[in-house]
């Protein structure tokens, strides 16, 4: 699957659009780590536990937006974008979403 935030894959040719593909996850962190960001906040310096939450976040609603347009018959998906939405503290939905396409060699 290819993956890329623009409208193009260089070398290739969209010979279908098939519409949107998207993933979504919600995480967050058990008390503890939200224990540990509390004192980092006081003192400062990054804070590591949400900073790794967000990655995990966005590896797996990548991963459901490749399913999804695997499903869809997509062999790529272009214009990607990220959003990122606080639902609680300590919990954060990511999204995921592009435009699912086929592609061939030009």
């Amino acid at each position: 699957m290819i993956l890329v935030n623009t409208d193009y894959v260089p070398g290739k040719k969209i010979v279908k659009t098939i519409g949107i593909a998207k993933g979504s996850t919600i995480r967050a962190k058990h008390i503890g780590k939200d224990i540990t960001s509390a004192f980092r906040h006081i003192v400062g310096g990054e804070m590591k536990e949400y900073s790794q939450m967000l990655e995990e976040a966005r590896q797996i609603a990548t991963m459901n937006m490749v399913k999804e347009a695997e499903s869809l018959g997509a062999n790529a998906v272009i214009n990607i974008r990220f959003s990122t939405s606080a639902i609680m503290q300590g919990a954060a939905e990511i999204l995921i979403y592009g435009t699912a396409v086929v592609l061939e060699d030009e």
